[in-house]
């Protein structure tokens, strides 16, 4: 197993610098993410971001994605990109792995329904972001019995399951190659950490200006709250509510964040308005590096939004929204990138930490720039340039 990352035995150093000239003319890149009311958008959000990256080098990225409700399909094809889209189904093969129900079908039903796809097309590479697959759908998708010569690229967060990988890239601060040992095979390489994280080039595009506002205003006149684009549980709600008992500026200026399929998102607009502060509700926008390098301070959840939180500096209190995000939450909070709320302890929790970083000028500087040192957002550059070296285009 090949490793490299924040803490890898080896690391490379690659900046898409000088790229050949479209290296990726003629390529095929297939990828199988989904998003729903439960899963989020998250995996589909930074499959895309991958994609668009390939797409200007010249590939053609097409998507397999199932109708879940609150699926992208929709988001992905408004992007230019081709959408497989796959019906739910009824499931009885349990494989036995914590997110299987995200599936909305078999493993085995849906590796036939994605493989009677790839073969299609064929692939140069697969890729794989979901925690619902392990190694036997993907050795059932790409056999290589059969001939297939198509690489398979697996995104995961979890490092709880077998894969089949030629590659497999885990962008999670504190992740190391190692935890994986076992999981892929002895040949796989591993991208560990932030300094892969898949974000849109917007990001990199503000930061230098994000971070020299912050170095010379380190005061809050701007709050952003944004949990993620579902927000099944309506966390935001309980912001809100928990924001009317803080003692904020009367020259505060509020926006919140939602995706298009927030289920509470016409609650939450509601709410709003009734908040001593103007609050701004937007939906789906198209500039959230802009909006993000304005703020002062964010509240978000933590997930991939995270990084592009840290790439522009930004002071965030942190929710977790899921299982998964814990371990990210407590590595933000240990490098001094984030404070971590409890969402049992939000309304006292939150009320203490705004509070506290609205009268310390230094804590927001501190934390701004701890926050900058996890990513730089370039990720997306150096995962492609890696694609085209395991292809021998590098």
């Amino acid at each position: 197993m090949a490793i490299q990352g924040l803490a890898g035995p080896r690391a490379w150093q690659i900046e898409m610098t000088s790229a050949p000239q479209l290296p990726l003319q003629g390529r095929m890149i297939a990828f199988r993410a989904d998003a729903s009311l439960e899963i989020g958008s998250g995996h589909v959000m930074r499959c895309l971001t991958l994609a668009n990256a390939m797409r200007s080098q010249g590939a053609e990225c097409q998507f397999i994605c199932r109708e879940h409700p609150g699926h992208l399909c929709d988001v992905i094809e408004t992007r230019g990109f081709t959408v497989h889209r796959l019906a739910l189904q009824e499931s009885s093969l349990n494989p036995g792995l914590a997110h299987a129900h995200w599936l909305g079908a078999d493993w085995l039903q849906d590796a036939v329904s994605c493989e009677a796809i790839l073969s299609e097309l064929p692939p140069a590479w697969l890729v794989v972001d979901h925690y619902a697959l392990d190694h036997r759908w993907e050795a059932a998708v790409l056999p290589k019995s059969t001939g297939s010569t198509a690489r398979l690229l697996v995104i995961d967060d979890l490092a709880n399951r077998k894969h089949a990988a030629d590659l497999l890239l885990d962008q999670n601060l504190g992740r190391q190659g190692e935890d994986y040992e076992g999981l892929v095979p002895d040949d796989c390489r591993v991208l560990a950490g932030p300094r892969y994280a898949l974000l849109r080039p917007e990001f990199r595009e503000w930061r230098e200006a994000s971070l020299s506002r912050r170095t010379c205003q380190p005061r809050v006149k701007r709050l952003l709250i944004n949990l993620g684009g579902v927000d099944n549980d309506n966390l935001t709600g309980r912001i809100l509510e928990a924001l009317t008992d803080c003692d904020l500026p009367n020259d505060l200026e509020i926006v919140v964040v939602m995706g298009a399929s927030a289920p509470w998102r016409r609650s939450v607009a509601t709410q709003a308005k009734m908040l001593p502060w103007p609050t701004e509700v937007v939906v789906n926008v198209n500039d959230m590096a802009r909006r993000m390098a304005e703020a002062d301070i964010a509240i978000g959840a933590a997930g991939s939004t995270s990084w592009e939180r840290c790439c522009l500096g930004l002071p965030t209190l942190m929710l977790v929204l899921a299982d998964n995000q814990e371990s990210a939450a407590s590595a933000l909070q240990a490098v001094g990138a984030a404070h971590y709320i409890h969402t049992d302890a939000l309304k006292a929790r939150l009320s203490y930490e705004l509070e506290r970083l609205f009268m310390s000028s230094s804590s927001l500087k501190n934390m701004a720039m701890s926050s900058a040192a996890v990513c730089d957002g370039a990720g997306a550059l150096r995962v492609v340039t890696i694609l085209l070296e395991e292809m021998g285009e590098g």
